[in-house]
C-alpha cells in the first residue's frame, strides 16, 4: 500500500482525513455533495499512516448517518474488477468497516452490501469477520456454501480451508457452519477445525532458537544468522545470554560490543544495557559513530530502555548531538527527565518539527515528555502538531499534553476532540470539554447513548454529566 497523499489540514477532505473531530462538524454545515464527495474520497482511499491501528471506521460511519449518505460508492470500489487482481485487504478493510458500524446502527443496505461482498469479494475473510459480530444465525448461514465454494474439495484446497478456519478472527461463522447437518459443509469444516488444532499442536512442538546449555558463543552465532536471513534476534538473544552468561563471560560480551559482528554487537549491547554495565554507555557512544545501520539501531534503542541516574545525566550531555544518539537522548530525557530538562526537551520538539516535520516518530515520545514536564511554552508548537500531523494517535498525544499546558485546551481543541476518530482523545475531551457550548453537551449526551461507543468514554462523559442530564 503506498502512503496516502493527505490534503492540507485547513481543507475539509484534510480534516477527514486526519479524522480531526473539525472534520465532522465543518462537514454537517458544508453542502451535501461535497461534504459526501470528501467522505467517500477517505473511506475508498485509506488515509491513515498505519491502517492497523489507527481508528477511522466509527468516525465515518457516524458521519455516513448524519448526512444520510448513500452507500453507492463504496458498493462501486468494492465491486470494482480491481477487487478481482488486488486482494490486499488495506484496498477495501476501511469501507468494510464502515458498513459493519452502519450495520450495528440498524443500516440494513450495508447489512446487505457485506453479505454480497462476503460471497463474492476477494477480502471476504474481514466481511465476515464484521457480520459475524452482527448478523443473525440465518444470514451467517446462508453464507456457508458461496464461503466453502472457495476451496477446492482437494488436499490443497483443505489445507487452505483448514488455515482459513484456524486463523479466522471472529470464530462464530465457523461455528455454526460446523454444526450444519449437510456433509460438504458440516464435516468439512469440523475436519478443519481439527487440522487447525493439530497445526499449532506441532507448531509448538517444534520450537526454534537456543536450548539450555547454549554458550555466549552460541546466541552470538544464532543472533548473527538472523541477521543474515533479514530477521533482527538481538532482543531475544540478549534474553538468553541473561539466563547463561556469568560474570567470567563480560569480557567476551564486551568485546563483542566493541567490535563484534551485528549480529553479536547488537546483542551485546541490548545485554549490556538491560544489566546496567558500567561501561555500556561509552560503548553505546562507540557504536553510534563507528556501527552500521543495525548496531546504530540497537545502540540507540538499549540507550533508551536504560533508566539509571547515569543514562539520564548522560543524556544531558549527549541532547544537542546532530545524530540518532542525540535524538535519543531527548527522548530520554522526555521520559525520565526533570523540570531542569523542560528547555532540552522543548529544543528537541522544535528541532524534530524542523528537521522531519509534524509526523516525526520521534514526537510521539517528545510530546509526551512535554505534557509530563508541563512545559507550557511548548504550547505554540503543540498545537501546530496536533493540527498538521496525519497520524491519529499522535495528535492524541498532542491532545493530552495541551490539556496539561495549554489553558485554552478546554475551549478549544478540547471541544472539537469530541468528534475525534480516537476513542482516547474523546476520552480525554469529555474530561476536559467545557460545557457552556451547547454542542459539547448534545454531544456528551450522544455519546453516552450510542451502543458503538467506547465504555470508557462513556465513563467520562458520565462524570461531566449526571443522569438527568441525559
Amino acid at each position: 500500500m503506498f502512503d496516502p497523499v493527505i490534503a492540507p489540514s485547513g481543507t475539509l477532505l484534510g480534516l477527514l482525513q486526519r479524522g480531526r473531530g473539525d472534520g465532522t462538524l465543518h462537514a454537517l454545515t458544508a453542502p451535501r455533495p461535497e461534504a459526501l464527495a470528501a467522505l467517500n474520497h477517505c473511506v475508498l482511499r485509506d488515509p491513515r499512516h498505519d491502517w492497523q491501528v489507527e481508528n477511522r471506521s466509527l468516525y465515518y460511519a457516524r458521519l455516513y448517518l448524519d448526512l444520510n449518505g448513500e452507500l453507492d460508492a463504496i458498493e462501486a470500489h468494492l465491486f470494482d474488477p480491481e477487487d478481482i487482481v488486488d486482494g490486499d485487504e488495506s484496498r477495501t478493510g476501511l469501507a468494510l468497516a464502515v458498513l459493519g458500524h452502519l450495520a450495528s446502527y440498524g443500516r440494513r443496505d450495508a447489512l446487505v452490501l457485506l453479505r454480497r461482498y462476503a460471497a463474492q469479494g476477494s477480502n471476504w475473510a474481514w466481511a465476515l469477520d464484521e457480520l459475524a459480530l452482527r448478523d443473525d444465525d440465518a444470514g451467517l448461514r446462508a453464507l456457508a456454501v458461496p464461503v466453502l465454494a472457495r476451496f477446492p474439495a482437494d488436499a490443497e484446497g483443505e489445507a487452505e480451508l483448514a488455515a482459513a478456519v484456524r486463523d479466522a478472527f471472529e470464530p462464530r461463522p465457523w461455528r455454526l457452519w460446523a454444526e450444519d447437518p449437510r456433509a460438504s459443509i458440516g464435516t468439512r469444516v469440523r475436519a478443519a477445525q481439527e487440522t487447525g488444532c493439530f497445526d499449532r499442536w506441532q507448531r509448538q512442538m517444534r520450537p526454534t532458537g537456543p536450548r539450555p546449555g547454549w554458550s555466549v558463543r552460541a546466541v552470538f552465532e544464532w543472533a548473527q544468522q538472523g541477521i543474515d536471513r533479514g530477521v533482527a534476534l538481538h532482543v531475544p538473544a540478549a534474553r538468553c545470554l541473561s539466563a547463561v552468561a556469568g560474570p567470567e563471560d563480560r569480557a567476551e560480551i564486551v568485546r563483542a560490543a566493541q567490535d563484534g559482528g551485528d549480529g553479536a554487537r547488537c546483542t551485546a549491547l541490548r545485554y549490556l544495557a538491560d544489566s546496567d554495565d558500567p561501561d555500556v554507555l561509552d560503548l553505546v557512544e562507540a557504536a553510534v559513530v563507528t556501527g552500521t545501520a543495525p548496531v546504530v539501531e540497537a545502540a540507540v534503542e538499549a540507550f533508551e530502555r536504560m533508566r539509571s541516574v547515569a543514562a539520564v545525566d548522560r543524556a544531558r550531555g549527549w541532547a544537542r548531538r546532530p545524530d540518532p544518539l542525540g535524538a535519543a537522548a531527548g527522548r530520554v530525557l522526555a521520559c525520565r527527565g526533570g523540570a531542569k530538562d523542560s528547555d532540552l526537551v522543548l529544543g528537541a520538539i522544535r528541532e524534530a518539527v524542523r528537521g522531519e516535520g509534524p509526523d516525526a516518530p520521534t514526537l510521539w515520545t517528545l510530546v509526551d515528555g512535554a505534557g509530563r514536564l508541563g512545559i507550557d511554552c511548548a504550547a505554540p508548537v503543540l498545537r501546530h502538531v496536533y493540527r498538521e500531523t496525519g497520524s491519529s494517535h499522535l495528535r492524541g498525544r498532542a491532545a493530552r499534553a495541551l490539556a496539561a499546558t495549554d489553558p485554552s485546551f478546554p475551549s478549544g481543541f478540547g471541544v472539537e476532540c469530541l468528534w475525534d476518530c480516537e476513542e482516547t482523545t474523546r476520552e480525554l475531551a469529555a474530561r476536559h470539554a467545557e460545557t457552556g457550548d451547547t454542542r459539547v453537551v448534545e454531544q456528551l449526551r450522544r455519546l453516552a447513548s450510542d451502543p458503538a461507543e467506547e465504555a470508557e468514554v462513556q465513563t467520562a462523559v458520565r462524570s461531566r454529566i449526571g443522569p438527568e442530564a441525559m
